[in-house]
């Protein structure tokens, strides 16, 4: 998958244990809410305008 922007970038969050365990159990609540299988969310932050991703 490619995503383009000017203002975002995907957050690195390998440090942040605790924003990664949040993100995945969202993923297990959405799939579950939805019955798919596995859903995947990416986490973005803004950047100062000069990313392109």
């Amino acid at each position: 998958m490619e995503i383009h922007s000017d203002s975002y970038k995907v957050a690195a969050l390998d440090d942040r244990e605790d924003a990664v365990k949040v993100i995945r159990q969202a993923e297990e609540a959405i799939a579950r809410l939805t019955g798919r299988k596995e859903v995947t969310l990416i986490a973005y932050e803004k950047t100062d305008g000069s990313a392109l991703l």
